[in-house]
């Protein structure tokens, strides 16, 4: 029995993951020996080469990943709680029903095969014999019996006499692996009911990423709200750019995970979500789009993930939301339009346009090449370039005031000295 259990919730499982991933149909181009390959035009050898672009995270947060060739899939076994927790709905009640559907046959069927044995079927209705269970007299009566024993109901129609032994040690199995049953299948139901992964779907983030200036910085930002009243306490929201890469050696490490920085350092990561927050990520020196402009972002082959986790107020468990944007939702040069306002005594969202942006003044250098340039102080005052650069130069302008006005009096000095000696 344990044995069909595991058997069928593996099947179930591996169904599912299967169903989980809903990759597109592509067709994969035939290998080519190499001397063909070679002899290829370039532009059509690159045309088979062209891979197009997938997500990794999809945009409802499920991860676009699929496990194949797994050969260890009695590791699926040892953790057997875990893969029916997993398992989707239909399949989770299918083994539910089934479960005990089979333990009530089982343990009915053997109640049957005691009653045959002994010869109570044969003596039905015979006052001077003693069954081993009163008003038993088929198979389907057994059933019941058994479904009365594992649920505890206790009709008292039928009802086991003290002259059978065996249905005695019977009825003690099938009350203490009943109870096992019911705690392990009960407790299932209730971790699969009480998940949160609802809760994460109340947890939105914006369709697109920005860039554009802010405080005088170029800044990758993206919008995140939580459309419920109850709060998700310590929440914490990180990124990661997803990118392929190939190291100095030559090794080629396909879908590279690096972190984007949206305040780990001084705690802006850590979120008090009661309303819609912009999340920022400053692109300095430690970014990985330091030196990208905006038609270099426009050609790259990047996404990036975020994650927003924390605990939900009222069970106390984690939650954890994704999405991800390539790079066709990357808006260079907007930004969010605001979406709190301030009514009579309290502050309203308008969630109408919690997705909506706008265009603003952007430079589309690099922000090395803005870096660049602000030292050089050569960028014009629209692309809201820091004060610094002007105070700079109004510095500038003293200094040679002040030199100029010293040497004035410099001069004025050596005159006065000329004109004392020739008196």
């Amino acid at each position: 029995y344990l044995f069909l259990l595991l058997f069928v919730s593996q099947l179930f499982y591996a169904v599912s993951m299967e169903q989980d991933v809903e990759s597109p149909v592509t067709f994969h181009q035939p290998k080519l020996a190499k001397q063909v390959r070679e002899g290829l035009p370039k532009q059509f050898s690159g045309e088979c080469t062209k891979r197009k672009i997938q997500r990794y995270v999809r945009k409802d947060g499920k991860c676009n990943v699929h496990h194949g060739n797994v050969r260890e899939t009695y590791r699926y076994l040892t953790d057997i709680f875990t893969t029916l927790v997993d398992l989707k709905w239909r399949f989770n009640l299918f083994i539910f029903v089934m479960v005990y559907t089979v333990t009530w046959l089982f343990f009915g069927m053997i109640w049957w095969l005691i009653a045959y044995i002994r010869g109570d079927l044969n003596h039905i209705g015979d006052t001077t014999w003693t069954p081993c269970v009163h008003n038993l007299n088929g198979f389907v009566s057994a059933f019941l019996f058994s479904i009365e024993t594992e649920t505890t109901i206790g009709y008292g129609y039928r009802v086991i006499t003290d002259k059978c032994p065996e249905g005695i040690i019977l009825l003690l199995v099938q009350s203490v692996l009943g109870s096992i049953v019911n705690a392990f299948m009960v407790g299932c139901m209730f971790v699969k009911i009480s998940q949160p992964k609802k809760r994460a779907e109340t947890l939105v983030f914006s369709h697109t990423a920005v860039i554009s200036m802010r405080d005088g910085k170029l800044c990758l930002m993206f919008r995140v709200g939580d459309l419920r009243n109850s709060h998700i306490v310590e929440a914490s929201i990180r990124a990661k750019l997803i990118k392929s890469k190939q190291t100095k050696e030559g090794e080629f490490i396909p879908l590279n995970q690096t972190d984007i920085n949206v305040g780990y350092h001084t705690g802006d990561d850590r979120l008090f979500l009661v309303s819609p927050l912009i999340i920022c990520h400053e692109i300095n020196q430690h970014s990985p789009f330091w030196d990208t402009p905006k038609a270099q972002l426009a050609k790259e082959e990047l996404e990036i993930v975020v994650i927003l986790e924390g605990m939900v107020e009222a069970t106390g468990m984690t939650c954890q939301a994704r999405s991800s944007y390539v790079t066709s939702e990357i808006l260079w040069g907007h930004r969010f339009t605001p979406v709190l306002t301030l009514e009579d005594g309290f502050y309203e969202v308008d969630y109408n346009s919690f997705h909506e942006t706008y265009e603003t003044n952007t430079p589309t250098y690099s922000a090395k090449e803005l870096a660049e340039k602000a030292s050089q102080a050569e960028l014009p005052v629209s692309w809201s370039v820091p004060s610094k650069l002007n105070q700079h130069a109004e510095l500038e302008t003293e200094e040679e005031e002040k030199s100029h006005e010293d040497q004035t009096e410099r001069n004025g000095d050596v005159a006065n000295l000329e004109n004392e000696s020739k008196v």
